[in-house]
């Protein structure tokens, strides 16, 4: 496979260095090439392949749409990524469907953005990694559940995810997936937060639900159990007071099918008693409120004289920042922000 070639275009000169620098941070190896204008963009696209275009639509002269044009008049495979500063749902819409992968508001959500990279090249996930094998297991297992109840209530994307915000099973796809990333993120959070609900309430079954009408579409989401959750998007027409009833009664009657088939594949775990959590929660209190003795103290001080050196100190974080693992979706490493110019002391 030969190496992706990326074409960054836009007049500021601070926009080309960070997005440059963000793409520095994956591990793929890319070629990325930096354009200040439409015009001088389109001589580069004349002489090298064009894989992936990252252009701001208010470009001064020939304008980011135009340039994709063409652009895709001499490379027509060519995926395309548009900045704007512009929020207007109308503009949003003509750009994708004039063939944009996607779009993004200034300031640029980094996650999102190499998310959406390394999908739309087809590279190794390493932002929202792909499923592992048990979780590609249950994905084709639950695949025809979901796109089943997806046809039956003309919704645009079905999805059952983790509590850390996984797609672990999916039928179809959001109008807009460039922030499908963050979305994912702050539903986590929405469902995590329910859970804690449903435990202080002594909740033998999760019973609520999350409902997000109106705007670019409407959206539901479901507790599963503990750590699964569904979620649904769309055009739902929700807005009629007797749609809403329907669709949930829909989502809480696939939710039961979805439940059966995780316990079959040993994946389902039950609601936690408050009691129980705040029994664990005890334990462990009560071994961190040690209070150390006279004697641990004087050893605690002595070791606090050691002073330790700077190359100690650098070697220390030098093994911090290899072994550091991206935890949430939205989040990066040190070195990553470092490499971004966002670290302190970048510019001493």
């Amino acid at each position: 496979m030969s190496i992706p070639r990326i074409l960054l275009v836009d007049d500021h000169r601070d926009v080309l260095r960070l997005l440059h620098s963000a793409l520095d941070t994956l591990p793929h190896e890319l070629t990325v090439i930096e354009s200040p204008s439409g015009e001088e963009a389109i001589l580069e696209s004349s002489r090298e392949r064009v894989d992936l275009l990252v252009a701001d639509y208010r470009l001064p002269g020939i304008n980011g749409l135009e340039l994709m044009r063409k652009i895709r008049e001499r490379w027509p495979d060519v995926k395309v990524i548009l900045i704007t500063g512009l929020k207007e749902k109308a503009v949003r819409s003509e750009l994708l469907k004039a063939g944009a992968m996607a779009i993004f508001e200034k300031p640029i959500p980094l996650a999102d953005f190499l998310d959406v990279v390394e999908r739309g090249l087809g590279l190794e996930r390493t932002i929202l990694p792909a499923e592992s094998a048990e979780e590609e297991e249950q994905r084709r297992t639950l695949a025809e559940l979901l796109s089943d109840f997806r046809k039956r209530f003309d919704a645009q994307a079905v999805f059952l995810v983790s509590d850390r915000g996984r797609v672990l099973a999916r039928a179809g796809d959001l109008v807009d997936s460039s922030m499908e990333v963050s979305l994912l993120s702050a539903m986590a959070a929405i469902y995590s937060a329910s859970v804690k609900v449903s435990r202080f309430l002594h909740q033998e079954e999760l019973a609520n639900y999350h409902v997000f009408q109106g705007g670019d579409q409407d959206m539901l989401l479901l507790p599963v159990n503990a750590v699964h959750a569904l979620l649904v998007a769309g055009n739902l027409r929700l807005g009629d007071g007797k749609r809403l009833p329907k669709v949930l009664k829909g989502l809480f009657n696939l939710r039961e099918e979805v439940e059966k088939v995780l316990r079959s594949l040993g994946a389902s775990v039950p609601v936690v008693n408050a009691e129980e959590a705040a029994d664990v929660t005890v334990e462990e209190n009560d071994e961190g409120d040690h209070e150390p003795s006279a004697e641990e103290l004087e050893a605690l001080l002595a070791q606090a004289k050691k002073t330790l050196s700077s190359e100690d100190v650098d070697s220390f974080w030098s093994k911090a920042v290899k072994t550091q693992r991206i935890s949430e979706p939205g989040a990066i490493s040190y070195e990553q922000a470092r490499k971004l110019g966002l670290a302190p002391g970048d510019d001493e």
